[in-house]
């Protein structure tokens, strides 16, 4: 929960670096929420079947919306990638799968052009 309010506080952030660890329990915390605000557009009968959307879950998305950009956009530069990489996600399946591996990457080791490394390995090559 930890990194999903550190992502939170760097609301509109979109300079510096995030770890995989931010980037990814950042997701992980969106999804349990989406499925609770659906389960809510569900139960008070606010869920459309032809969207797929209701108004819990519509203003989860609006209010999370930036802070998802901010924080996969900080992500691509921690592995030295320009944060305009988040538009191949606009391309069908090809886009998602090259953003996917983008977001797998592990960071740069030491300082990039984006910043130091936020795990604190300056200049030491990550050992697999």
């Amino acid at each position: 929960m930890q990194w999903f309010l550190e992502a939170l506080r760097k609301y509109a952030v979109f300079h510096g670096r995030a770890r995989r660890s931010e980037y990814w329990y950042f997701v992980l915390f969106y999804v349990i929420f989406s499925v609770v605000a659906t389960m809510l557009d569900v139960v008070t009968g606010s869920y459309d079947q032809a969207s797929g959307f209701g108004l819990f879950n519509g203003l989860l998305t609006l209010g999370l919306l930036i802070p998802s950009l901010a924080v996969t956009v900080r992500r691509l530069h921690d592995s030295d990638h320009s944060g305009w990489w988040v538009l191949i996600a606009l391309v069908p399946i090809l886009g998602a799968l090259v953003l996917l591996f983008f977001m797998v990457l592990d960071s740069t080791p030491g300082t990039n052009r984006h910043g130091p490394n936020p795990k604190g390995v300056a200049g030491q090559a990550a050992t697999a």
